[in-house]
């Protein structure tokens, strides 16, 4: 049964519009309770369809028009084994934020993957970002996950609630926040330094709220020329039981060091 439409005045938004094809490059599947009420509070994000199951119909804003579906029907607009707990939406693209919104250092902490594509992994880090108040998350407009899918059900909303900055060279890009005082530091293994005495500096006063951490790919790293483009490499120290962490692991670890200097909004520093 198919609610009849109602307008969402609070967000102006028609969810039961004709949307365009799912798949094209400005929309997709975003599924999961989390993920799909995040979506739906968040302003910057277009609903084109929204489909619930009846008990899930519960937990959505009372002006939000929806289709009511069964779960199997729900199953056949999503790829095979997504666990969509009764909320699948076809969305548009979130708009990434232009470098000059980020680059300055008294905005705030920015968090750059180089080439990290496993939508696990991203949505994880999303979430990480979110918890230590991020000012964004730098990624690679052709070497990164669009948030969409599985990156969303990962980041268990997050997702709506971290800005993104897509770049073509993160290199240059590093080198550019550099410019504007930035203070970058790559995680690596073999970095000589620690995480932690790289975090608070040759003072031990920090470097204020103007760092950048840059993560590589699990498999391969921080590329070359993106490793010489930072200020130092770090490494996190650990015991030789392993090889190296789960990026997603890595960047959270990180991102708690960063915020014993820099506390996340609506901290007290201790």
């Amino acid at each position: 049964m198919t609610k009849p439409p109602i307008r969402n005045t609070r967000k102006r938004t028609d969810y039961t519009r004709r949307s365009k094809p799912a798949g094209t490059s400005d929309s997709g599947w975003i599924w999961g309770r989390h993920a799909v009420l995040a979506a739906v509070d968040n302003p910057r994000r277009e609903i084109r369809a929204l489909h619930v199951t009846r008990n899930a119909a519960r937990d959505l804003p009372s002006d939000t028009a929806h289709t009511m579906s069964e779960p199997d029907a729900i199953d056949r607009l999503l790829p095979p084994g997504a666990v969509h707990q009764g909320f699948a939406a076809e969305v548009s693209a979130l708009q990434p934020e232009p470098v000059n919104a980020v680059i300055d250092p008294t905005h705030g902490l920015v968090l750059v993957l180089d080439q990290i594509t496993d939508p696990h992994n991203v949505g994880a880090i999303l979430r990480s970002a979110a918890a230590f108040g991020v000012r964004a998350v730098v990624m690679q407009d052709r070497k990164a996950p669009p948030l969409f899918g599985t990156v969303c059900k990962s980041a268990v909303g997050a997702a709506e609630r971290v800005a993104h900055v897509r770049v073509t060279n993160i290199a240059d890009t590093i080198l550019e926040m550099r410019k504007a005082g930035r203070f970058a530091i790559g995680l690596a293994g073999e970095g000589e330094t620690s995480l932690a005495d790289a975090i608070a500096g040759p003072d031990n006063q920090g470097h204020g709220p103007g760092l950048v951490l840059v993560m590589g790919s699990e498999e391969k790293g921080i590329r070359p020329r993106v490793r010489e483009a930072c200020d130092v490499l770090a490494r996190i120290p650990m015991s030789d039981k392993v090889e190296s962490l789960n990026v997603s692991n890595a960047a959270a670890i990180s991102l708690y060091e960063a915020a014993r200097w820099r506390p996340a909004p609506g901290e007290t520093r201790k």
